[in-house]
């Protein structure tokens, strides 16, 4: 194992990191930093917490003079990650460089007044087209083009905003690409705006020997009492629960607060300075449970998380497995929770294509039936007031769970297509794990709803 010296950084930059207790290279930025200290245009295949954050810092950190211009730029998909990178980079660099995040959802005039005095933009594409057709921001100084998380920027929609910024700065430049898999569209971004990159590939930085990965089949009206009695029973660390719609994000929020779970909700609906506060009560441990979109939460490194659970299915393996990434990192133990009912089916199944993909089934534990309280829901022409997707959003790929309008003084969210029954045709879906099928869990309309084994 090399150190950081000996991968090029100087003695200063290697004691600061060293009394930041980071001796250690993880592997991109074994593979990564020799390259990117010769100047070289990097695309590098790396998930979130393997460190990739100090790899394309380092040559900016390293080469960089403090002066009158915007000299980096640094694109990633969302405010929260901005904010985080920004933040890194400011400790590697001991503060000599001036790093400002730019991103929607704060004050725009203040952006305006520092951007001249700052030496690295960290920020979202939309912000940073904005101020460039404001001509508050001038790209034509920048000597490294950073586009972290690239293939989460192009599934938000942002892809032709991203060439437009490219086309701004000038030819003669480092550029870095980053992304947790090299997918086409990293392939056409290299191959249209690097010259003879090096490719550097790391393999999953969760350690799936200490991942557990376990789904629950039940009734679709089950899945929030089952969530309680795992968040209030399982005495874990930090958790992080996964939404697809902000809806069921908020509907868990308020929910389990009835209950005496405490959570914190992130999403894109919420302003910005609400998700930030969010976020360092979950990292200062001030809440231990968060409940977040992936649009939301896609390229935070939070340490420590021991559980995650899905609440709902994602649409595919990639999503899948970003998720359950958040836990069993660096050595760490970890479990990742799926709460399945039949409108996840679909979902799940898509994801245990790819054989690789190990998910045992789990008897559900005897658990509570809780009651919820009524939301009041608007109404718009006769029907449920949805907000449609749009770039940038948090949006559902499939029906929304809370889909339904309430009825029998039930809670509307997590219902399934039946009209609130299990599938009594009985007609289980096989998955094809470990020769389990997930089975319809019909309820008996003649026992009372106390607990369920």
């Amino acid at each position: 194992m090399k150190t950081f010296k000996e991968l090029g950084l100087s003695e200063s930059f290697s004691s600061n990191l060293e009394k930041m207790k980071i001796v250690v290279p993880t592997e991109i930025q074994e593979q990564a930093i020799p390259f990117l200290m010769k100047g070289e245009d990097v695309i590098g295949g790396s998930a979130t917490g393997s460190g990739k954050t100090l790899a394309f810092g380092a040559p900016i950190i390293e080469n960089l003079k403090p002066g009158e211009y915007v000299q980096a730029l640094i694109m990633t998909p969302t405010r929260e990650l901005a904010e985080q990178v920004a933040e890194s980079i400011e400790k590697f660099a001991s503060k000599k460089l001036k790093i400002l995040p730019v991103y929607g959802g704060t004050n725009i005039e203040r952006q305006i007044r520092m951007i001249p005095h700052s030496d690295v933009i960290v920020g979202t594409p939309g912000r940073i087209l904005d101020h460039l057709q404001r001509r508050t921001l001038r790209l034509d100084h920048v000597k490294f083009l950073v586009l972290d998380e690239v293939d989460r920027m192009f599934d938000m929609g942002f892809r032709n905003d991203v060439e437009r910024i490219i086309r701004e700065c000038p030819e003669e430049r480092q550029t870095m690409l980053f992304s947790a898999t090299l997918s086409a569209d990293m392939d056409y971004l290299a191959h249209k705006y690097t010259n003879n990159p090096k490719e550097v590939v790391v393999e999953s930085y969760v350690d799936t020997s200490k991942l557990k990965q376990t789904y629950y089949d039940v009734d679709s009206r089950d899945k929030f009492s089952l969530l309680t009695h795992f968040l209030k029973e399982e005495g874990s660390r930090l958790t992080i629960v996964f939404c697809n719609t902000r809806r069921n994000v908020d509907f868990l929020v308020n929910h389990l607060e009835d209950h005496k779970v405490l959570a914190g909700a992130i999403h894109g609906g919420m302003v910005q300075k609400k998700r930030l506060a969010v976020l360092k009560q979950f990292q200062d441990k001030e809440i231990t449970t968060l409940i977040c979109t992936d649009v939301a939460a896609r390229g935070l490194d939070i340490k420590g998380v021991s559980h995650v659970y899905n609440y709902d299915l994602p649409p595919t393996k990639d999503e899948y497995i970003h998720r359950i990434g958040r836990t069993a990192r660096a050595g760490e133990e970890g479990i990742a929770i799926n709460i399945l009912s039949n409108r996840d089916y679909e979902n799940f199944g898509n994801i245990l294509q790819d054989k690789t993909v190990k998910i045992d089934k789990a008897e559900a534990p005897r658990f509570q039936i809780l009651r919820l309280r009524k939301l009041e829901i608007q109404r718009r022409g006769g029907n449920f007031n949805r907000s449609s997707p749009s770039r940038g959003r948090d949006s559902s790929r499939g029906r929304p769970g809370n889909s339904r309008g309430p009825q029998r003084g039930r809670s509307n969210v997590g219902r399934g297509p039946n009209r609130g029954r299990g599938n009594s045709s009985g007609n289980a879906r096989s998955y094809g794990t470990n020769g389990g099928r997930a089975g319809n869990n019909r309820r008996s309309n003649s026992s009372p709803r106390h607990s369920r084994r």
